[in-house]
């Protein structure tokens, strides 16, 4: 990878990382559903105006039904699971426990597709990364932190699930782009009478400039930006380099949490995070060397 490559990696586990600051930036004024609506709307004006601009066109209408779905799997469920998470936990434990993602995408690869299958190596890395979740959740209970924590397995989960659907849409002939915004605005769609029915945006308080603030940032950094910087990468540097964004999200989300909220992990939480890193290792290397 040359240096450009990697500093438009850092970029980008700063914006998926700060989603979790954000998030907590916009709790103080905000319901959740009305955080994530705010995310996943202007996402879609600003993913809409980039397709205009570059002379695009939104996706074939064929394709809609199949966006929808990613939708909810990559936007709807984990963004609200996080958000809601985040009402009893730091961002810095969300994110790390958002690092579980590819452990559940490997086994939902091996479950639903016939060429991405278990190895031996595969499956240490997934007790290893699982283990790690254990160590973080000891002691725990289903009430408060420990039913926050698994609402961020839960989004994880999903992501794993949208990790393959989403296979299909270089398939079916559609850029990198179309889906991007395709996807956040069937989910802009989808949320809008969730929004309006539960929230009643008309008869809440002004949140404050904060909150404001932290939505539009959602918006803007994480979600389209992020999207962007996510295909160059892509395209330069292959899948390799950019699965390497894993392991430095929850870094770059622990290190914004410290500086902005001082935030710090407990010693359990960063066993686990080695624990979780260890296993996504191994996975890479499977993947790396072609096992």
């Amino acid at each position: 990878m040359k240096p450009i490559d990697w500093i438009l990696l850092w970029t980008l586990s700063l914006l998926w990382g700060g989603s979790f600051l954000f998030n907590e930036l916009a709790l103080a004024g905000l319901p959740a559903i009305s955080i994530v609506w705010g995310r996943v709307a202007l996402a879609a004006l600003l993913l809409a105006f980039v397709l205009r601009l570059s002379g695009q066109g939104m996706p074939p209408r064929r394709i809609w039904p199949a966006l929808a779905v990613m939708g909810v799997l990559n936007n709807l469920v984990p963004f609200t699971l996080f958000v809601l998470a985040q009402g009893q936990i730091t961002g810095a434990l969300a994110s790390v426990l958002n690092a579980t993602t590819p452990l559940f995408t490997v086994l939902v690869a091996h479950v639903a597709t016939v060429d991405e299958r278990l190895t031996p190596l595969k499956a240490t890395g997934i007790g290893l990364g699982f283990g790690g979740v254990l160590a973080m959740m000891a002691g725990e209970d289903l009430r408060g932190e420990g039913l926050a924590m698994l609402a961020c397995l839960g989004a994880a989960l999903s992501y794993g699930f949208a990790g393959v659907w989403g296979r299909r849409f270089k398939a079916a002939g559609v850029t990198p782009l179309q889906t991007s915004a395709g996807v956040v605005t069937c989910s802009a769609g989808l949320l809008t009478p969730v929004w309006l029915a539960v929230d009643r945006p008309w008869a809440l308080d002004w949140p404050g400039v904060v909150p404001v603030a932290a939505v539009v940032a959602l918006a803007a950094l994480s979600t389209a930006l992020a999207y962007l910087i996510f295909f160059r990468i892509l395209g330069r540097a292959g899948a390799t380099a950019i699965s390497l964004v894993t392991f430095l999200i929850p870094f770059s989300a622990a290190g914004l949490g410290w500086l902005v909220l001082g935030e710090r992990l407990e010693m359990r939480h960063v066993l686990g995070l080695g624990l979780i890193l260890g296993g996504l290792a191994l996975i890479e290397r499977t993947r790396v060397a072609g096992r």
